[in-house]
């Protein structure tokens, strides 16, 4: 695996963490946030062929 696809991946994970917390502590605001970052990385992994496995978030 190569240092873009590592650190995409990291970056998606860290980002469902992140939406999840916010979820959790009902900020509404936190939420709209990390799901527009969260698809805007996996967008940015589908054009560069990088898979993504499903997760809760």
């Amino acid at each position: 695996m190569d240092a873009f696809t590592a650190g995409l991946l990291q970056r998606i994970r860290a980002t469902e963490s992140d939406l999840s917390r916010a979820r959790d502590e009902g900020d509404d605001f936190l939420v709209e946030v990390e799901q527009g970052e969260l698809d805007d990385l996996r967008r940015l992994a589908a054009e560069h062929g990088v898979e993504v496995g499903l997760s809760g978030v």
